[in-house]
């Protein structure tokens, strides 16, 4: 309830006031206003692997907030170094060559990271806003070299890559473009790494699916103007468009395209790096060379808000040469490298690299994965059960044979995630298809994993129950 002024009352509870008040990314706002939207909830606190929240009930993050608290919530260190650095120097720009110790210390940190393949970091607040960057890096050096109408960039249907103008354009799904006029024409998308309901799912060459998809890519290069094209855009693992490991064979397929038409490659890392598909960065892991990388949640594990657009040897080479002609690099933003999130990415790296957070991932990933694939062996409606590291996810299908989508008007991963829920345990229903995704963080334990596979295998139980034969064989 409001007063007439539009401002809650004081007799409000924190739900009407949140529904009073608040714009929600990614939430309809009629539903949620008129209070129709039953995933809401008040996090009051955190510890571990675990979120409480306003009612003080506690439930499994199996999401680590949205992918990002790699290391899990309540590390002191994060904390104490955020505190420290507020104290000493809370804020300071770094425009005009002005700088501070923490933004030098973790740009040094990340070349070193890349093994010097990337040659420099600059500091944003976001994924979206750093693959922005990489967006104006890209036009800028093609500029330089004299290529100036190599400006279009492709993406993959499927793909995230952000929420701003140009970074929504890139991202690969319908739902993220309605209502905005997206995506821009010089954003172009191709075929999506999901052999699961490709043709060459069951072809006895492991490697079809990658062959059509490097195809696929080479004929909308030729199609648009290999002289109009500019840079490439891809998430090693897709996250939120499906949770998918490339197929084998994929990423070296794709980059002799890439090498051949001189079209430059933005690894988007933002969910994948720091441990979360079970390595430091997941570009080495995957064969991945990439000209421009994006850095961003698990930098600081959402501990404070940063991101870094990696830069590579060929772009910033180009950024030196375009000096004399163009001047300053005139981008950057009030919060570049802000202090308390530099000082917050630098401590959460060394907990990453001091517990081995990323052979836990591996390891215990692995482990989860197979638990998984043996619970939802006997379920019906499970298509399949994939991941890599700590990201996970499980698809569903009606049931066959042949292989068939469950009717989208059924919301089956929303109602399985509901039930998650009531089990204990956050769960995501992803915005394609009908598949349920998970990225506990990093410090998850095997009981940790077998509480998860239970939780989630109790909620498909109940979520399948409800349906009718028909509505389960998708002939309703």
């Amino acid at each position: 309830m409001t007063t007439d002024g539009g401002r809650a009352s004081p007799e409000s509870t924190l739900e009407q006031i949140d529904r009073d008040t608040l714009l929600h990314p990614f939430t309809r706002a009629d539903d949620f206003a008129a209070g129709r939207v039953p995933g809401q909830r008040i996090v009051q606190s955190a510890a571990g692997i675990r979120v409480t929240d306003s009612h003080g009930r506690a439930v499994i993050d199996g999401m680590s907030g949205m992918y990002c608290v790699n290391v899990g919530y309540g590390r002191k260190t994060i904390v104490d170094a955020i505190a420290a650095q507020a104290a000493e120097l809370p804020y300071y720009h770094i425009f005009a060559g002005a700088s501070h110790p923490q933004a030098i210390r973790l740009a040094e940190k990340l070349v070193e990271m890349t093994g010097g393949k990337m040659k420099r970091a600059f500091f944003g607040l976001s994924g979206s806003d750093a693959n922005e960057t990489q967006i104006k890096l890209v036009w800028y050096y093609h500029n330089v070299i004299g290529k100036p109408l190599k400006k279009k960039l492709i993406a993959r249907y499927r793909g995230y890559h952000g929420g701003t103008t140009m970074t929504a354009s890139l991202t690969g799904l319908p739902n993220y473009h309605a209502g905005f006029d997206l995506p821009f024409a010089l954003v172009k998308h191709t075929t999506a790494p999901d052999p699961f309901w490709a043709p060459e799912f069951n072809d006895p060459d492991p490697q079809a699916f990658s062959k059509r998809c490097a195809a696929d890519l080479e004929a909308l290069i030729l199609k648009e103007g290999p002289e109009t094209v500019g840079a490439f855009i891809a998430e090693p693992v897709v996250g939120s468009g499906g949770i998918l490991p490339p197929p084998p064979g994929y990423w070296a397929a794709i980059q002799a395209v890439l090498k051949k038409y001189e079209v430059l490659l933005i690894a988007d890392e933002v969910i994948c790096a720091f441990g979360r598909v079970g390595g430091m960065l997941a570009s080495p892991m995957y064969g991945i060379e990439p000209d421009l990388m994006t850095l961003a949640k698990g930098l600081s594990s959402g501990y404070a808000p940063i991101s870094a657009a990696m830069v590579g040897d060929k772009v910033w080479s180009a950024l030196q040469a375009g000096g004399p002609e163009h001047g300053i690099f005139a981008h950057g933003y009030t919060y570049s490298a802000h202090p308390l999130g530099a000082a917050a990415a630098l401590a959460n790296i060394k907990i990453i690299e001091d517990e081995d957070l990323c052979e836990n991932s591996r390891e215990v990933g692995a482990y989860l994965l197979a638990s998984l694939r043996e619970r939802m062996a006997g379920q019906p409606l499970v298509g399949e059960v994939r991941g890599a590291g700590l990201l996970q996810a499980v698809e569903f299908v009606a049931e066959g044979p042949p292989r068939r989508a469950l009717a989208a008007k059924l919301k089956f991963s929303s109602v399985v995630a509901g039930y998650a829920l009531d089990e204990g345990l956050l769960a995501r229903p992803l915005p394609v298809n009908n598949i349920v995704g998970m990225s506990p963080p990093l410090t998850l334990t095997r009981a940790d994993a077998d509480d998860i596979v239970g939780m989630l295998g109790r909620a498909v139980d109940r979520a399948t129950a409800e349906l009718s034969a028909a509505q389960r064989s998708g002939q309703e």
